[in-house]
């Protein structure tokens, strides 16, 4: 694991496989880079894969609550100081939200293309908008889960995703399945200070306005049973991105990705025009494994 220093000091750890044209991973909302280590693997034979933590995520550190701002001013250093020529941008819900908010900074001049992942560019709702959370999360709803995130960290995280639109994940949730409870374990070992703190960051974004703006090939992949997100919010982000090309994985919800993964390796493999290969070392998620924004 490598690490490079951002321009106010903090640490960011990132992991870095495999030769070739660079593609830089981002992850979740309380997730790692972990949760990418076997797509870097796969893809590793033509690419040179950067899977990182986020500040505050993982092994890198936040001094202060982490920002969308931040997150993105920490991408284009690493970009910069790997010296990345073109790279692909894979980002997974808030890696989602980090690529607008990065193209927002800066542009689209500097990269060879953007996969997005099941994420709305706006998370709240209104009576305009109601193509964030569920369709119906209003900003007192928010400062409701942000209430609870402050009491009880895991168990408001769980019951964002059992209150959503799957219901495999509902019914795991209320039977406390195995899955369910190594996610609470999971989520009882991380620091939340910080994670409540970007929370806030994240549910104050609006990206509605970046998606018009986008002049890289972009991919995106989204859950037809996504905990979050109604299938008119992937087709918004379609109809708004130029060019964009929509996958929608059925049966999966949130992490698609995690779901299908040979699939998920196939479709990005066509979309950087490279040949598809079996990947190993792949597998699909526990019925309780979820990911967050």
């Amino acid at each position: 694991m490598q690490h490079f220093a951002t321009n106010d000091g903090t640490p960011i750890h990132v992991r870095i496989l495999g030769q070739g044209t660079p593609i830089v991973f981002l992850h979740g909302w309380t997730s790692s880079h972990q949760e990418w280590l076997p797509y870097g693997k796969a893809l590793g034979d033509c690419h040179q894969v950067y899977c990182w933590d986020a500040r505050g995520h993982g092994a890198s550190p936040a001094q202060d609550a982490p920002t969308i701002e931040r997150m993105a001013r920490d991408l284009q250093q690493l970009i910069a100081h790997y010296d990345l020529h073109k790279p692909v941008l894979m980002g997974h819900s808030m890696g989602a939200l980090t690529v607008w908010e990065y193209i927002r900074q800066s542009g689209c001049a500097d990269l060879g293309g953007i996969c997005l992942i099941d994420q709305s560019p706006r998370l709240l709702t209104d009576t305009d908008w109601p193509l964030g959370i569920y369709g119906n999360f209003s900003p007192a709803r928010n400062r409701d889960f942000i209430a609870e995130l402050k009491t009880d960290f895991a168990e408001a995280v769980l019951r964002l995703a059992a209150a959503g639109l799957n219901a495999r994940f509902t019914a795991s949730y209320e039977r406390n399945s195995v899955g369910c409870q190594m996610l609470r374990q999971y989520l009882q070992g991380l620091d939340s200070e910080p994670l409540i703190g970007c929370w806030e960051s994240l549910s104050q974004s609006d990206y509605r306005e970046v998606l018009p703006t986008i002049t890289v090939p972009t991919l995106l992949i989204y859950g037809a049973e996504s905990t979050f997100y109604t299938l008119e919010t992937a087709h918004y982000v379609r109809d708004h991105i130029p060019n964009a090309d929509l996958r929608v994985y059925e049966n999966t919800d949130h992490s698609p990705h995690l779901w299908q993964p040979e699939r998920f390796i196939a479709d990005f493999r066509t979309f950087v025009g490279e040949p598809f290969t079996v990947a190993e070392n792949l597998h699909s998620p526990s019925p309780g494994n979820t990911d967050k924004n």
